[in-house]
Protein backbone atom coordinates (compact mmCIF):
# COMPACT_ATOMS: atom_id res chain seq x y z
CA UNK A 1 0.00 0.00 0.00
CA UNK A 2 2.79 2.61 0.93
CA UNK A 3 5.80 1.87 -1.52
CA UNK A 4 8.08 5.03 -1.10
CA UNK A 5 9.32 7.02 -4.09
CA UNK A 6 7.83 9.73 -6.09
CA UNK A 7 3.86 10.15 -7.11
CA UNK A 8 4.82 8.55 -10.48
CA UNK A 9 6.99 5.25 -9.02
CA UNK A 10 4.23 4.74 -6.16
CA UNK A 11 0.97 4.68 -8.01
CA UNK A 12 2.95 2.42 -11.26
CA UNK A 13 3.76 -0.24 -8.38
CA UNK A 14 0.00 -0.19 -7.32
CA UNK A 15 -0.45 -0.93 -10.63
CA UNK A 16 1.63 -3.66 -11.23
CA UNK A 17 0.31 -5.41 -7.59
CA UNK A 18 -3.44 -5.27 -8.75
CA UNK A 19 -2.11 -6.63 -12.04
CA UNK A 20 -0.49 -9.39 -10.66
CA UNK A 21 -4.07 -9.76 -8.13
CA UNK A 22 -5.65 -9.65 -11.73
CA UNK A 23 -3.72 -12.49 -13.04
CA UNK A 24 -3.97 -14.58 -10.06
CA UNK A 25 -8.40 -14.36 -10.17
CA UNK A 26 -7.64 -15.33 -14.35
CA UNK A 27 -5.44 -18.07 -13.18
CA UNK A 28 -8.34 -19.73 -11.03
CA UNK A 29 -10.70 -22.18 -12.27
CA UNK A 30 -14.55 -20.19 -12.42
CA UNK A 31 -16.73 -20.49 -9.09
CA UNK A 32 -13.14 -21.01 -7.29
CA UNK A 33 -13.72 -19.24 -4.16
CA UNK A 34 -10.50 -17.60 -3.99
CA UNK A 35 -11.77 -15.36 -7.07
CA UNK A 36 -13.56 -13.88 -4.56
CA UNK A 37 -10.95 -12.83 -2.24
CA UNK A 38 -8.50 -12.16 -4.92
CA UNK A 39 -11.31 -9.43 -5.99
CA UNK A 40 -12.22 -8.42 -2.63
CA UNK A 41 -8.38 -7.55 -2.10
CA UNK A 42 -7.86 -6.16 -5.66
CA UNK A 43 -11.12 -3.77 -4.75
CA UNK A 44 -9.83 -2.46 -1.54
CA UNK A 45 -6.10 -1.33 -3.10
CA UNK A 46 -8.26 0.19 -6.51
CA UNK A 47 -10.43 2.52 -3.92
CA UNK A 48 -7.61 3.27 -1.84
CA UNK A 49 -5.53 3.95 -4.63
CA UNK A 50 -8.73 5.81 -6.60
CA UNK A 51 -9.58 7.79 -3.30
CA UNK A 52 -5.87 9.50 -3.19
CA UNK A 53 -5.89 10.07 -6.84
CA UNK A 54 -8.56 11.83 -6.57
CA UNK A 55 -7.76 14.09 -3.80
CA UNK A 56 -3.92 14.74 -5.12
CA UNK A 57 -2.79 13.61 -8.16
CA UNK A 58 -5.57 14.46 -10.09
CA UNK A 59 -5.63 18.52 -8.51
CA UNK A 60 -2.02 18.23 -9.46
CA UNK A 61 -2.76 17.42 -12.65
CA UNK A 62 -5.01 20.82 -13.21
CA UNK A 63 -2.82 22.91 -11.79
CA UNK A 64 0.26 21.70 -13.97
CA UNK A 65 -0.53 19.57 -16.86
CA UNK A 66 -1.26 21.59 -19.69
CA UNK A 67 -5.25 20.55 -20.67
CA UNK A 68 -5.06 18.97 -17.41
CA UNK A 69 -8.78 20.30 -16.22
CA UNK A 70 -10.27 17.79 -19.14
CA UNK A 71 -7.37 15.44 -18.67
CA UNK A 72 -8.21 15.08 -14.70
CA UNK A 73 -11.68 14.95 -15.79
CA UNK A 74 -11.71 12.05 -18.09
CA UNK A 75 -9.72 10.46 -15.33
CA UNK A 76 -12.32 10.79 -12.43
CA UNK A 77 -14.45 9.51 -14.80
CA UNK A 78 -12.66 6.04 -15.85
CA UNK A 79 -12.94 5.94 -11.69
CA UNK A 80 -16.79 6.35 -11.49
CA UNK A 81 -17.21 3.36 -13.97
CA UNK A 82 -14.59 1.21 -12.15
CA UNK A 83 -16.21 2.05 -8.58
CA UNK A 84 -19.77 1.29 -10.07
CA UNK A 85 -18.81 -2.40 -10.97
CA UNK A 86 -16.94 -2.85 -8.38
CA UNK A 87 -19.98 -2.18 -6.23
CA UNK A 88 -21.76 -4.64 -8.17
CA UNK A 89 -19.00 -7.11 -7.59
CA UNK A 90 -19.12 -6.54 -3.53
CA UNK A 91 -22.64 -8.74 -4.35
CA UNK A 92 -21.87 -11.47 -5.74
CA UNK A 93 -20.16 -14.73 -5.11
CA UNK A 94 -17.49 -16.40 -6.91
CA UNK A 95 -20.26 -19.16 -8.20
CA UNK A 96 -22.85 -16.72 -9.32
CA UNK A 97 -22.56 -16.12 -12.86
CA UNK A 98 -22.45 -12.34 -13.12
CA UNK A 99 -19.12 -12.65 -11.31
CA UNK A 100 -17.21 -13.55 -14.13
CA UNK A 101 -18.97 -10.89 -16.01
CA UNK A 102 -18.01 -8.04 -13.91
CA UNK A 103 -14.41 -9.43 -13.12
CA UNK A 104 -14.14 -9.22 -16.54
CA UNK A 105 -16.03 -5.36 -17.04
CA UNK A 106 -13.53 -4.43 -14.01
CA UNK A 107 -9.98 -5.40 -15.54
CA UNK A 108 -11.12 -4.38 -18.49
CA UNK A 109 -11.57 -1.04 -17.11
CA UNK A 110 -8.79 -0.70 -14.73
CA UNK A 111 -6.36 -1.98 -17.61
CA UNK A 112 -7.05 0.93 -20.21
CA UNK A 113 -7.14 3.26 -17.49
CA UNK A 114 -3.88 1.81 -15.94
CA UNK A 115 -2.58 1.96 -19.56
CA UNK A 116 -4.25 5.72 -20.61
CA UNK A 117 -2.22 7.08 -17.06
CA UNK A 118 1.33 5.43 -17.47
CA UNK A 119 1.44 6.08 -21.15
CA UNK A 120 -0.31 9.64 -21.33
CA UNK A 121 -1.00 11.22 -17.73
CA UNK A 122 2.36 9.93 -15.98
CA UNK A 123 5.10 11.33 -18.53
CA UNK A 124 3.34 14.91 -18.99
CA UNK A 125 3.14 14.89 -14.64
CA UNK A 126 6.42 14.31 -15.05
CA UNK A 127 7.56 16.70 -18.01
CA UNK A 128 5.42 19.25 -16.06
CA UNK A 129 6.85 19.46 -12.24
CA UNK A 130 10.00 19.24 -10.23
CA UNK A 131 11.14 16.38 -8.76
CA UNK A 132 10.27 18.14 -5.57
CA UNK A 133 6.33 18.27 -5.96
CA UNK A 134 6.46 14.72 -7.79
CA UNK A 135 8.25 13.68 -3.87
CA UNK A 136 6.03 15.69 -1.89
CA UNK A 137 2.91 14.00 -4.20
CA UNK A 138 4.20 10.75 -3.47
CA UNK A 139 3.95 11.23 0.44
CA UNK A 140 0.52 12.90 -0.13
CA UNK A 141 -0.76 9.84 -1.69
CA UNK A 142 0.64 7.02 1.16
CA UNK A 143 -0.52 9.03 3.50
CA UNK A 144 -4.36 9.43 2.03
CA UNK A 145 -4.24 5.46 0.65
CA UNK A 146 -3.63 4.69 4.64
CA UNK A 147 -7.42 6.41 6.00
CA UNK A 148 -8.87 5.80 2.58
CA UNK A 149 -12.24 4.06 2.51
CA UNK A 150 -11.75 0.20 1.29
CA UNK A 151 -15.15 -0.62 -0.25
CA UNK A 152 -16.68 1.34 -3.40
CA UNK A 153 -18.59 4.39 -2.80
CA UNK A 154 -20.06 5.76 -5.88
CA UNK A 155 -21.86 8.56 -4.53
CA UNK A 156 -19.43 10.33 -2.87
CA UNK A 157 -17.48 13.49 -3.85
CA UNK A 158 -14.45 13.03 -5.82
CA UNK A 159 -13.40 16.01 -5.64
CA UNK A 160 -11.83 18.19 -3.13
CA UNK A 161 -12.12 19.43 -0.68
CA UNK A 162 -15.32 17.23 -0.02
CA UNK A 163 -13.72 13.81 -0.47
CA UNK A 164 -10.36 14.84 1.35
CA UNK A 165 -13.07 15.31 4.03
CA UNK A 166 -15.35 12.34 3.92
CA UNK A 167 -13.11 10.03 2.97
CA UNK A 168 -11.10 9.23 6.41
CA UNK A 169 -14.55 9.21 7.92
CA UNK A 170 -15.65 6.11 5.48
CA UNK A 171 -12.31 4.47 5.66
CA UNK A 172 -12.68 4.15 8.94
CA UNK A 173 -15.50 2.66 8.97
CA UNK A 174 -15.35 0.26 6.11
CA UNK A 175 -11.81 -1.16 7.88
CA UNK A 176 -13.78 -1.90 10.93
CA UNK A 177 -16.10 -4.05 8.72
CA UNK A 178 -13.61 -5.03 7.14
CA UNK A 179 -11.96 -6.03 10.38
CA UNK A 180 -15.74 -7.95 11.36
CA UNK A 181 -15.86 -9.99 8.50
CA UNK A 182 -12.35 -11.03 7.41
CA UNK A 183 -13.19 -9.18 4.16
CA UNK A 184 -9.49 -8.55 1.89
CA UNK A 185 -7.46 -11.41 4.01
CA UNK A 186 -4.70 -13.02 1.86
CA UNK A 187 -6.02 -15.59 -0.40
Amino acid sequence: MGHGGNVIDELVTDHREVEEMFGRIEALPPGDKNRKLLADQATIELVRHSVAEEAYLYPAVRQHVPDGDAIADKEIEDHSKAEQIMKDLEGCAADDPEFDRLIGMLMAEIRSHVADEEENLFPSLRASCSAQTLDELGDKVRQAKKTAPTRPHPAAPDKPPANKLLAPGAGLVDRMRDALTGRGKKA
